[in-house]
């Protein structure tokens, strides 16, 4: 029973990871109709922003409420390079799919480059709070800290995002947009506006995907950011595009099935290490010949 207990929770901590990346993709996905390939840099600059500013930064630290400073200049960072991507490369190609595929796919294996020319190619330990390094026990089962924290930034992530779509201005041109960009248009509302700030959330949360994953993970590297970003889009995928609850149902699925799996194939024989990533791609194969539209997406209509 320890076993199951600790497998869930590490389970969800993996699933908040995928959640907080999927949550803007789905959002950028779902009003301005683009596949951003490049999500995972902001991710990147997110987790490296961050390490920086723990070690250099007036203010900043590796524990307490300089970590939150900390990680406040890498959300932020992320955020600031998502609404640059958006207005100089993304703004131009709003209506060229193939280009917006190309430059997204570009842009992210340039990002990754500059990455390592910056700070080399190997990962770097990252200066994660004394606390995170700890376990804290739950019904007997040691639960590492560093995801329970994951699980807690994602609930909170999820609550905002809700409450903004829900009961803002920008939230409801959001939702307006996702389920008919033109006739939001025609009311001249500037949608333009509404995109920008949708790819800044975005930025934003996938910057602190970077930050708290390199605190579940202990160390940063240029490459973590395509790594995660594949799994983030089957999450959104089996979601449903444009569907943030989606997403977070979708993540917990998809968190769970592959923790589960990896353990239990790996206790069976030690050759199948990767048969949870393997059992994941089955669902997203599963989902998208019974319910193409996802667990929470709508039915196109005629």
């Amino acid at each position: 029973m320890t076993t199951v207990i600790l497998l869930a929770l590490t389970g969800l901590g993996l699933a908040a990871l995928y959640f907080l990346v999927a949550s803007g993709l789905s959002l950028v996905f779902g009003l301005a109709d683009v596949l951003n390939f490049a999500h995972g840099l902001f991710l990147g600059v997110g987790a490296y922003a961050t390490w920086w500013a723990a070690g250099n930064l007036p203010g900043a630290g590796s524990d307490g409420f300089g970590f939150v400073v900390a990680v406040a200049f890498g959300v932020l960072a992320g955020a600031l390079v998502a609404v640059l991507v958006e207005l100089v490369l993304i703004r131009p190609l709003y209506s060229r799919t193939i280009e917006q595929v190309l430059v997204t796919v570009g842009l992210s294996l340039a990002g990754v480059a500059l990455l390592q020319a910056t700070w080399g190619a190997d990962a770097r330990p990252f200066p994660r709070p004394e606390w995170t390094r700890q376990v804290t026990s739950i019904l007997g089962a040691n639960v590492p800290n560093g995801g329970l924290l994951l699980i807690v930034a994602a609930v909170l992530v999820l609550g905002a995002l809700l409450a903004f779509l829900r009961w803002t201005r920008y939230g409801l041109v959001i939702r307006a947009g996702v389920e008919n960009r033109e006739m939001v248009t025609a009311l001249g509302i500037d949608v333009r506006k509404a995109f920008t700030l949708v790819f800044a959330i975005g930025g934003a949360a996938a910057a602190l995907a970077g930050a708290l994953g390199s605190v579940y993970f202990g160390t940063v590297s240029p490459g973590q950011g395509g790594s995660l970003l594949i799994f983030a889009f089957i999450v959104v995928v089996i979601g449903g595009m444009g569907s943030v609850v989606g997403s977070a149902y979708a993540a917990v699925a998809v968190g769970l099935l592959q923790q589960f799996v990896n353990y239990y194939a790996v206790q069976y024989h030690e050759d199948l290490s990767g048969a949870g990533d393997i059992c994941v791609v089955a669902l997203l194969a599963v989902v998208l010949l019974l319910r193409p539209q996802g667990l929470a997406g709508k039915v196109a209509t005629a």
